[in-house]
């Protein structure tokens, strides 16, 4: 269910955390004061995090701290005597929320048209989708150059004293699971120290074990100076969103001359933290994230078997989150027209897989593509299951061209 469902349905633990929170302390906002359960959790998403990050701010999802992120960026900035610091770099076809500011920030046309204009400042640069690299096609590092210093042509050409933030995800969803080598992320963390550019990780989907480290900034190796988490914080169970931040984000609020004026009624929910606590102990009771390192390389390999299907033109991902890239022809790459990504996904794929019990996302925000992101507890066993599912029901969709 849209990334989220970490550990799994069905779970009486965090029902039952949320029956005794309720009785204990049903509501508390976050305003002026804080709740023990806010602070714990507080404590223990920084336990988890980048060394570079010890403050947190809540809120009820992972657009909520998008925005949050970009507000707070560019409050920063004015009080630091840096007041033309508020524009924002982001990559195309990334997906960071629907309000307005986050809407900005999203690099997919489609889902902005009907509400521009939108929060002006936001860029985009190039993906890393190197399936379909014009530049260095048989080289992922030097693509990953590539794309890493297209950023620091758009910070220089409009002018690193008006750019405050650059926003990706380390596994980019939207496109199909968009991975990049680790030099990439060492390269924008070096263009962001060089032009004092915030570096804010939006792990909405890919924190919480989903690739295979608690967050996906510790697998790539980079250090942010934001991150925004939401989806897996309570494997859905309960809506909840937060904003990591480094402390020299709040260095400008010690002095207790200014505020961040921005918040939520039901961010920090009590019962919210109640059963992201609980959902946390489970990760750690059952070793959920070890289980994903030690099984993603064979999923990997299971879901690289449809390869030999005449449709599937690439499997790509990390952990357990992937995209299988549906094609009309291997060897030229060629994609399916408009018409045909609607017959195929929309008219065919989406019902059949769901009837056949198995339920992704099929999509064609870039090319189509049929994306997996189960919950954290599965197996070989469910491996198997998912490529036999998907083989039957890709091998149906290739026969209706």
């Amino acid at each position: 269910g849209l990334f989220t469902v970490q550990i799994g349905h069905g779970r009486r633990e965090l029902a039952e955390a949320a029956a005794k929170q309720m009785q204990e302390l049903s509501f508390f906002p976050l305003w002026s004061y804080a709740h023990p359960k806010a602070v714990e959790l507080a404590e223990r998403l920084i336990s988890y995090a980048p060394s570079s990050l010890n403050r947190v701010f809540f809120t009820t999802g992972g657009g909520e701290a998008v925005e949050s992120a970009w507000k707070a960026a560019k409050m920063y900035y004015k009080l630091i005597g840096k007041p033309m610091k508020h524009k924002v770099i982001s990559r195309s076809v990334a997906y960071h929320g629907t309000p307005q500011g986050a809407l900005a920030i999203t690099g997919i046309p489609d889902a902005k048209k009907y509400f521009e204009p939108l929060t002006p400042g936001g860029f985009r640069v190039p993906n890393t989708n190197f399936y379909r690299a014009e530049y260095h096609a048989d080289d992922i590092k030097a693509y990953g150059r590539w794309a890493a210093d297209r950023i620091a042509e758009a910070i220089e050409f409009e002018g690193a004293d008006t750019v405050a933030a650059v926003f990706l995800e380390p596994v980019q969803n939207s496109g199909g699971c968009f991975t990049a080598p680790k030099s990439y992320f060492k390269r924008i963390r070096e263009i962001c120290d060089k032009y004092d550019v915030l570096l804010i990780a939006d792990e909405t989907i890919d924190g919480f074990g989903r690739i295979g480290t608690m967050f996906a900034s510790e697998l790539y190796e980079f250090e942010p100076d934001m991150l925004v988490c939401a989806k897996g914080i309570t494997s859905a169970y309960q809506p909840l969103g937060a904003l990591l931040l480094s402390e020299k984000l709040f260095e400008p609020f010690k002095k207790g001359t200014a505020i961040f004026p921005h918040g939520y009624t039901f961010a920090g929910h009590p019962v919210a933290c109640a059963v992201a606590l609980e959902n946390l102990n489970i990760f750690e009771e059952e070793d959920l994230v070890g289980n994903v390192r030690r099984n993603a390389p064979a999923f990997r390999s299971t879901l690289e078997k449809l390869k030999d299907l005449p449709i599937v033109g690439d499997v790509r991902g990390e952990g357990y989150f992937y995209a299988i890239e549906l094609v009309k022809d291997k060897t030229t790459r060629e994609t399916f027209n408009d018409a045909e990504s609607e017959k195929l996904l929309r008219g065919f794929l989406s019902t059949d897989l769901y009837n056949a019990g198995l339920y992704c996302r099929s999509d064609d925000r870039g090319d189509p593509v049929v994306q997996l992101a189960p919950p954290l507890t599965i197996g070989q066993k469910e491996f198997d299951y998912l490529e036999q599912t998907l083989r039957s029901s890709l091998s149906k969709a290739w026969d209706l061209f």
